[in-house]
Formats: C-alpha cells, structure tokens, sequence
C-alpha cells in the first residue's frame, strides 16, 4: 500500500483550470473560479466567476457531479476535463477547447 487517499474532485478540478490559466480557490464553500482575462458586466464584479460545488446527482442514480452555484449541472464528478471545458465555456475562457470566436 502507498498511502495514497482518494482524490477530491474540487481540488482535482481546480488544478486543470489553473493550468488553463484561471484563478481558483478551494473554499468551504466550494471551488471559486474567476476569469482575470475577460472583463467582468459591472463595477461590482470586475471579472467573471463560478463557484462549483460536487453532489450527489438524485436522477443520475446519485452518482457524484460537478454542480455550479444555480444549480446547473456540469459534468461528472470523474470527468475532469469535460468538466474544466464547460467551466471555462460559461467564463468564455480563451483556453476552452474548439471554441474560436
């Protein structure tokens, strides 16, 4: 045996999205994702964010999902990248794979 643990999926999340660029902070909360790249809609939110939390989804036979702070569904908690390409989609990040605009 190696000692190793499971992994938590936040934290595994958050290590793709920084290395895509994006400033994340694992939280009691959950993951905060902010993109300092775009600019944010207003004088109160200077960039854009997302706070992504991981739960048990009741009608995917509560399997474990990325979920964001609406209560959208992103990805399986396993699918890392899909779900890191649906984060920086709803940040319109310029690391978000096959979106060229």
């Amino acid at each position: 045996m190696n000692g190793t643990t499971q992994t938590d999926p936040l934290a595994s999340l958050g290590a793709h999205l920084g290395a895509r660029g994006l400033k994340v902070e694992l939280t009691a909360q959950g993951l905060k994702v902010t993109n300092k790249a775009v600019p944010g809609c207003c004088d109160h939110v200077p960039h854009p964010s997302v706070m992504i939390t991981c739960r048990r989804r009741l009608d995917d036979g509560a399997r474990m999902w990325f979920v964001t702070s609406w209560g959208e569904p992103i990805a399986e908690a396993g699918k890392i990248t899909d779900a890191a390409v649906a984060v920086c989609h709803l940040l319109k990040s310029p690391a978000t794979a096959g979106d060229q605009r």
